[in-house]
């Protein structure tokens, strides 16, 4: 099984660079930037409270899975669609503050490069964890043309 990225809402992306000892060289830095003003800024829209969640994206010989955490989710309260190559997961879940009662949306879009059997795509939701099986199309194989003589 190969991993191909985990992503985390607002998290930074790091590349190993020769020089600056691993970290991103000048054509990152625009990226850190964004990602130190966007973290920091982030605790004033009230970060954990609706938005994106953390995923991981992975893949087999003959699947892709995205894996989301959804903590305190019901399976009522999920819809995973795949259309056009893009995965959409969207939950919310009801939160009690005293007397007040509010519900917190949460969504996120994922891109699927491989071609996906779309009809075969399943989705499991287990402790809080949903993760998404996306059945690779099976590529076609040489076909062997045997030549006749007449």
């Amino acid at each position: 099984m190969r991993y191909i990225q985990f992503t985390q809402p607002n998290g930074r992306v790091t590349a190993p660079a020769a020089r600056f000892g691993g970290r991103l060289g000048v054509a990152g830095f625009d990226h850190e930037l964004d990602w130190l003003f966007g973290t920091a800024l982030s605790g004033f829209s009230g970060a954990g409270r609706g938005g994106q969640f953390p995923i991981d994206l992975y893949q087999d010989k003959n699947n892709t899975y995205v894996r989301a955490e959804l903590p305190g989710v019901t399976r009522d309260a999920i819809s995973v669609e795949f259309v056009d190559g893009s995965l959409a997961i969207e939950a919310s879940r009801k939160e009690k503050t005293g007397d007040n009662e509010t519900t917190v949306s949460y969504s996120r879009q994922v891109s699927i490069q491989d071609e996906v059997q779309a009809d075969k795509v399943s989705a499991v939701y287990e402790n809080g964890i949903l993760t998404v099986t996306l059945p690779r199309r099976e590529e076609e194989k040489p076909k062997k043309i045997s030549v006749s003589v007449n």
